[in-house]
């Protein structure tokens, strides 16, 4: 294997590689002799008390480095990405992909289908296990990387390789019992289709997933996503809110089933579900500590027990009259519309209220916030025109925008929207407390400093 190296990034003051005279720019090429293919190897090399490291440095040098230290001593570097030699690919083709529904021209990162073991190890990513050689097995029970994520969607062999356009995809439940023997703790998803893998068919891949209890500790079972850009592809479509009633209750009585055999409900639903049926969020017991959050399976539970705790603390009154809107997609508008509502009751001096968009850049079909774009912030902006006063506060879900920057799917910046509309935009995070801070417009206001 080339050596290609870890790039390190961020150097911490004060630590063994500033000491050593390491860089941020600079490579690792490796430690003790062997190459670094991804940071689980990083780690694992570097518990050692004595290390040999090989260093290109920015300048071309390359620079052979001996470090003592204590055992599991970190060397305080950080680098620029998890795996070093790339990302592995998807080689799928799967009936409901998301990346396969997207339009073009959007930046090159949003259409990666990564289906890496790795980073489901260490980011929690969902993989189908269909691009696993020899040697990752081996790695991934030499190593016992627990948990994994994986993404199951029915335990039937022909109907697996048939949703993901793969034959190789029908070995799931030998793969799943290779697993459990190896004793690698699984976290695993149903996409469901209507027509495809539900009814029967969900049914029989609950009892299977149970039957490799506790190996597989979750069970997500999320709702199909779907762009208006599937020209194509195969026909699919969205449930009704009719069926995501029977959904809920069919999964209720498994969960029944797995708490009187195997004292978990193990498998979970996403909120999208109780969303779209109507029907009330079980509470916080039920998700058994949130293990598929990432998921969309707990997070407006987290959010609802959240606002009922922090409101306990709301002020009677604003300090200066203060006028806000609450960006949301359709399906979060109505529990938000609620608690505005009830803040704005509580609290003199301020007027709020939400605004829930329609997705015009993927489709009507795609109604959850974090899908919305740049592009469809201006027109809801510019549509409300008439209603959206100029001193009034615009709050948009952080979730919009990538990660640690302020971009949004579409590649329209905050500011550049901003211009556009002659909006004032705040961008609040997912947590409760958070975005009543931002409603309200300040966290020292609250009645007390522990909410």
């Amino acid at each position: 294997m080339p050596k290609q190296g870890a790039v390190i990034t961020v150097v911490h003051p004060g630590s063994i590689g500033e000491e050593a005279g390491v860089e941020p720019g600079d490579r690792i090429l490796s430690i003790n002799g062997h190459n670094l293919e991804d940071i689980i190897d990083y780690r694992y090399l570097t518990a050692d008390e004595r290390l040999e490291i090989e260093i290109k440095k920015k300048n071309g040098q390359t620079w052979l480095l001996e470090v003592e230290k204590e055992y599991g001593e970190d060397l305080g570097l950080d680098f620029d990405q998890a795996t070093f030699d790339g990302i592995r690919r998807c080689c799928n083709r799967c009936i409901f992909c998301f990346v396969d529904q997207m339009p073009p021209d959007l930046r090159t990162s949003l259409y990666v289908k990564d289906d890496d073991y790795r980073h489901s190890f260490i980011h929690g990513n969902f993989i189908t296990l269909t691009n696993l050689t020899p040697r990752d097995w081996e790695r991934i029970v030499r190593l016992r990387l627990s948990p994994l994520y994986i993404s199951v969607h029915t335990t039937n062999p022909r109907l697996r390789a048939q949703m993901l356009g793969n034959p190789r995809a029908a070995d799931i439940m030998e793969q799943l019992q290779r697993l459990k023997e190896a004793h690698i703790e699984m976290h695993t998803q149903i996409v469901l289709c209507p027509g495809i893998n539900d009814g029967e068919e969900l049914e029989r891949t609950l009892r299977d997933l149970e039957s490799l209890w506790p190996a597989v500790r979750s069970i997500a079972v999320v709702p199909v996503g779907l762009t208006c850009f599937r020209e194509g592809l195969t026909e699919l479509r969205v449930y009704s809110a009719e069926e995501a009633r029977k959904i809920i209750n069919q999964v209720k009585s498994f969960q029944a089933a797995f708490r009187r055999r195997r004292g978990s409900n193990l498998v979970f639903l996403a909120d999208e579900f109780y969303l779209k049926a109507g029907v009330a969020l079980p509470p916080a017991e039920h998700y058994e500590g949130f293990p598929q959050l990432e998921n969309g399976v707990g997070l407006v539970r987290l959010f609802l027990d959240g606002y009922e705790e922090t409101k306990k603390s709301l002020p009677s009154e604003l300090p200066k009259p203060r006028k806000v809107v609450i960006i949301t997609g359709m399906l979060a508008a109505p529990f938000l519309e609620n608690m505005v509502q009830e803040i704005s009751e509580r609290v003199r001096g301020l007027e709020a209220r939400v605004l829930a968009l329609e997705n015009g850049f993927f489709g009507p079909t795609v109604t959850v916030a974090g899908l919305l774009t740049g592009s469809d912030l201006i027109r809801g902006l510019k549509e409300n025109r008439h209603i959206i006063k100029d001193d009034e506060v615009v709050i948009i879900p952080r979730i919009m925008l990538r990660e640690g920057e302020d971009l949004f799917l579409d590649g329209l910046t905050v500011a550049q929207v901003a211009d556009k509309t002659g909006a004032i935009l705040e961008t609040a995070g997912p947590e409760a407390r958070e975005l009543i801070e931002k409603i309200l417009g300040s966290e020292s206001i609250f009645t007390s400093e522990e909410v």
